[in-house]
């Protein structure tokens, strides 16, 4: 019972951090990788195919335009199907993973509270190869947006149907002018690491065991809403678009969904 209590207090915490409204100060919860300086380096690790290696990399110098933050893409270390995190760094995925209602999912790993220490970003093909997504603008939003996410960053509007703020981190239904990110994700980025860490979760090491029941492991889930765990944010619709799931001891992979407009779990058709 002790155990179940210290679960049901760590998902609320996380809860409260990442339903904070995203407009003015658009972190997701206090989540940042932990080092010791700034400029530090994210590894994107590339296990996307041809038809996605000009996002990635457009991507990676948007994000590297940052005062505080540089990417460099390196050679996958996952298999594309899977995605499985390494630790220290951000896997890149795409791949047919189905009718799953989503068209991009990040998920990060949390040590001590708010330390990233791994992410992984699964872009999904059976909707991209489609007419409707099939687009530079929609490609570009996506994995813009997911990567952005296992930086620390949320969104800043949530609403489909609003005017476009010229960021990738913005839900729309016309991603035209919403490819890249715009200065206020990087000056949300500089707030977000203004402080320096004593440890370095960077490029490090960091062991890992999969959560009991799906044998994911942190950083790690599954392409439906069952291994992700519980959702803990809302868009207005009442649809979750967070969950975060308890990995063992000060452990937590939290997940970001980005939902085909008009679909949320009940149109994911998956099972694992």
């Amino acid at each position: 019972m002790r155990s179940i209590m210290k679960g049901a207090l760590a998902l609320s915490v996380a809860a409260a951090a990442l339903t904070t409204p995203a407009s003015a100060n658009h972190s997701w919860g206090d989540y940042h990788w932990a080092r010791t300086s700034n400029p530090f380096t994210v590894k994107l690790g590339d296990n996307v195919d041809s038809k996605w290696d000009s996002y990635l990399v457009t991507t990676s110098s948007d994000w590297s335009a940052s005062s505080v933050l540089d990417t460099v893409i390196v050679p996958g270390g996952t298999k594309p199907r899977n995605c499985r995190a390494t630790s220290g760094r951000v896997e890149v995925c795409n791949a047919a993973y189905g009718n799953t209602g989503w068209l991009g999912i990040a998920s990060i790993s949390i040590t001590n509270g708010n330390h990233i220490t791994s992410g992984t970003v699964k872009n999904n093909d059976t909707y991209f190869n489609t007419a409707q997504y099939n687009t530079p603008a929609w490609r570009n939003l996506v994995m813009c947006q997911e990567v952005g996410h296992t930086f620390g960053l949320g969104h800043q509007d949530e609403n489909f149907s609003n005017p476009n703020l010229n960021t990738c981190m913005d839900y729309t239904n016309n991603p035209e002018s919403n490819q890249h990110p715009n200065q206020h994700d990087y000056d949300m980025l500089v707030s977000i690491y203004s402080h320096l860490d004593s440890t370095t979760t960077v490029g490090q090491s960091v062991s890992k065991w999969g959560f009991a029941g799906t044998g994911f492991g942190p950083g790690e889930t599954g392409l439906s809403p069952k291994s992700w765990g519980r959702p803990i944010a809302f868009l207005r619709d009442g649809r979750p678009h967070t969950y975060a799931r308890l990995d063992g001891p000060g452990r937590i992979t939290v997940t970001h969904v980005f939902w085909v407009p008009g679909m949320g779990p009940k149109d994911s058709h998956v099972d694992e």
